[in-house]
C-alpha cells in the first residue's frame, strides 16, 4: 500500500486501510500555525465531507436514502429539497473538545461538514419526504408517482 492515486479515481489510502479517502498529511497544521494565526482545514476536516457515505435504493412506492451518521443529533443534520428536484443531506460533526492535560496518541474519527445532494428523478413527490435519524443512521423516504399505465384502446377491424 502506497500512499499514492490508485486506481479508483484518484482516491488515496493510508497504509492501514487501502479504502480510506483520507491523506496523512506529517505536516498538517505545522507551517499554519507557525505563521498564521488562522490553521488551514486538515485532511481529517476535508475527509469527512467526503466520507459521508449514502445508499440510494428504489422500490416500487419510494424512493429510500440511508446516510450512516454516527454519533449525530438530529438538531446536527439538515435535510431539504431544492428547486429542480434536488435532495441536499448536510451537518456537521464538531471536534471535540481539548482539555490543559489531555494527551492524544491517536486520532481517527472526523469532524467537520458535510454535503451531499443528489438529483431526484420526476416520478418523486417532492411534497411527500420523510426523514428519520435513529441508532446513527438517517433514512430519507419519498415517496413515488404512481405509475400511470396507458389504457389500452381497442381498435374495431372492419372487413
Amino acid at each position: 500500500m502506497s500512499l499514492i492515486p490508485s486506481i479508483f479515481g484518484g482516491r488515496r489510502s493510508n497504509v492501514f486501510d487501502p479504502l480510506s479517502l483520507e491523506i496523512w498529511d506529517p505536516f498538517d497544521g505545522f507551517l499554519s500555525s507557525a505563521l498564521t494565526a488562522v490553521p488551514r482545514p486538515s485532511a481529517r476536516e476535508t475527509a469527512a465531507f467526503a466520507n459521508t457515505r449514502i445508499d440510494w435504493k428504489e422500490t416500487p412506492e419510494a424512493h429510500i436514502f440511508k446516510a450512516d451518521l454516527p454519533g449525530l443529533k438530529k438538531e446536527e443534520v439538515k435535510v431539504e429539497v431544492e428547486e429542480g428536484r434536488v435532495l441536499q443531506i448536510s451537518g456537521e460533526r464538531s471536534k471535540e473538545q481539548e482539555e490543559k492535560n489531555d494527551k492524544w496518541h491517536h486520532i481517527e474519527r472526523c469532524s467537520g461538514k458535510f454535503l451531499r445532494r443528489f438529483r431526484l428523478p420526476e416520478n418523486a413527490k417532492m411534497d411527500q419526504v420523510k426523514a428519520n435519524l435513529e441508532n446513527g443512521v438517517l433514512t430519507i423516504t419519498i415517496q413515488k408517482e404512481e405509475e400511470k399505465k396507458p389504457e389500452a384502446k381497442p381498435v374495431e377491424i372492419s372487413g
